[in-house]
């Protein structure tokens, strides 16, 4: 039995979420089924993070203990001939040690959601970004985002059946980035609330229209309350992009 870190990347349109649900089919899901078709073992994996349904994931990070003494390489091109044709696929493979956890070793989280202005619908990026039909103001938005970076209580942003035990988290960054119709929102913490960045997101994009200044983006911060919020973000928009470790 070797344990493995896999990176993986996924469109999240046909699942569920990340975690295994018994209301449809998950990611986790989908890779157990292939883990168990390579080694006919029923394995469990953990990862990094939990995406709800629909959001996608450039580099989420797993790990499976893989009952075959297999190296890397093979362990990956066995998993990716299993998934085809689900949406998914695993970048990497290493050998990990018996402590290593996805979850628990992981120092940091990084999330990307991509805004797509215009009037016309998405084809090619349909699913895979939040059309907004007018433009936004980038720069209003970048002020309002400083007020969320730092230590704060985040309940005005944490979804009604989060199960965290502190609604008080630290963001270490919330960056915005626009390219031509393009506006793309990062974000790092070491860990989020459920549709925490969802709902900043959506409430950026509020500052962006005009419907709120970045002043209002602080008060709702300090209202912690939840019917505070002005909008949260659809899924479609987000990324999954990095788990963080110290050995990286």
């Amino acid at each position: 039995m070797q344990r493995f870190k896999l990176t993986i990347e996924y469109d999240g349109r046909p699942y569920v979420g990340m975690q295994a649900q018994a209301n449809g089919d998950s990611v986790q899901g989908a890779l157990e089924a292939a883990i168990k078709a390579y080694t006919q073992v029923d394995t469990r994996i953990a990862a990094a993070g939990r995406t709800d349904a629909g959001v996608h994931a450039k580099a989420m990070v797993v790990h499976a203990d893989i009952a075959r003494d297999d190296s890397a390489d093979t362990v990956m091109d066995a998993l990716n001939a299993h998934l085809r044709p689900n949406p998914i696929a695993v970048l990497q493979a290493e050998l990990a040690r018996e402590d290593f956890h996805a979850r628990f070793s992981c120092t940091g989280r990084s999330y990307g959601y991509q805004i797509i202005m215009r009037r016309g619908g998405l084809t090619f990026d349909r699913g895979l970004a939040w059309r907004v039909p007018h433009p936004l103001d980038v720069d209003a938005m970048q002020r309002a985002a400083g007020h969320l970076v730092g230590k704060h209580d985040f309940t005005t942003f944490r979804h009604v059946q989060c199960q965290a035990k502190s609604p008080i988290k630290t963001l270490d960054r919330l960056d915005l980035e626009g390219h031509g119709d393009r506006v793309w929102i990062y974000a790092d913490a070491r860990s989020f609330l459920h549709s925490q960045v969802r709902s900043m997101v959506g409430c950026l994009a509020m500052v962006g229209k005009g419907q709120w200044s970045p002043a209002d983006m602080k008060r709702a911060l300090d209202a912690r309350d939840r019917s505070a919020l002005g909008l949260n973000a659809p899924p479609e928009g987000l990324y999954f992009l990095k788990a963080h470790y110290e050995a990286d």
